[in-house]
């Protein structure tokens, strides 16, 4: 923490307007980090768990401005979720255990071990040689399975793509796409059949499984399907509230027909 007279220098120097270097610009916004941390009552009362919450919601909010093309927000975005690395990184260092430093440092170690094939003679010509090589350096470097470095905060959509391509880098998956239409169709005929709540439910859990599996072999992930397929929704929606608006009349007025032919005139504008 920078002392209490050196405050007002560095609050001077961070307010400043001038060129600067991108060592400058990052060092700036370190120096702003503990400045606020020190002056900033909210700021100070944070720890790494109050702002893990923040630091998912920055990066919905970067993925939506990728989604939109808006390059003013994604530029902001990209900010904020720097904002918040720095943050963890200043508490990190509160406590005495890592730097700015640290995480630079055991970054470019990790890239450069699991790419032997760019900085070794290991060869790799496919990106499915990659990914076995990757896993397997995983395992090489302590983890007891190839499914412990999934997160649990994950979304379930993500979490269960996620899994499967793990799975899939060692060999364990289906040989084609035929195979998972084949189970698909199966899935759903389980839960066609299935009687209880309980085994409804379990049957529709593992019909989303492999959906996700058949994202794979669109070259699809399946939590970027969706979200474009809700924008999809949403829009379309948004011109029937536009037409109901301006017809007057109540949404409970309208028909199941009415509203059905309103959804095929928004889907062809």
């Amino acid at each position: 923490m920078p002392e209490i007279s050196s405050i007002e220098q560095l609050k001077a120097d961070i307010a400043a307007k001038k060129e600067r270097t991108l060592q400058e610009q990052f060092e700036r916004v370190l120096s702003l980090v503990k400045v606020l941390r020190q002056e900033c009552p909210w700021d100070r009362k944070q720890t790494p768990e109050s702002l893990a919450h923040l630091l998912l919601e920055e990066s919905y909010e970067l993925v939506h401005a990728i989604d939109q093309h808006d390059e003013i927000e994604l530029k902001k975005e990209i900010g904020d979720l720097f904002l918040h690395l720095s943050f963890q990184v200043l508490l990190s260092e509160e406590r005495g255990t890592f730097s700015f430093a640290d995480v630079f440092e055991a970054l470019c170690h990790k890239l450069i071990s699991r790419h032997p094939h760019v900085f070794s003679d290991t060869e790799a010509e496919t990106e499915q040689d990659v990914i076995k090589n990757w896993e397997t350096l995983k395992l090489n470097e302590g983890r007891k399975s190839l499914l412990d470095g999934v997160p649990n905060s994950m979304s379930e959509l993500l979490r269960a793509y996620r899994v499967q391509k793990k799975v899939a880098g060692v060999g364990f998956d289906w040989p084609g796409d035929e195979g998972v239409l084949d189970k698909l169709a199966e899935e759903i005929e389980e839960l066609k059949n299935a009687a209880s709540k309980e085994e409804k439910e379990d049957e529709f859990g593992d019909l989303l499984f492999t959906i996700v599996n058949y994202s794979r072999f669109l070259g699809a992930n399946p939590e970027d399907s969706l979200r474009k397929a809700t924008n999809k929704f949403i829009v379309r929606f948004k011109r029937i509230e536009d037409t109901v608006q301006l017809s007057g009349r109540k949404w409970q007025e309208f028909t199941a027909d009415e509203l059905d032919k309103l959804w095929q005139q928004a889907k062809e504008q």
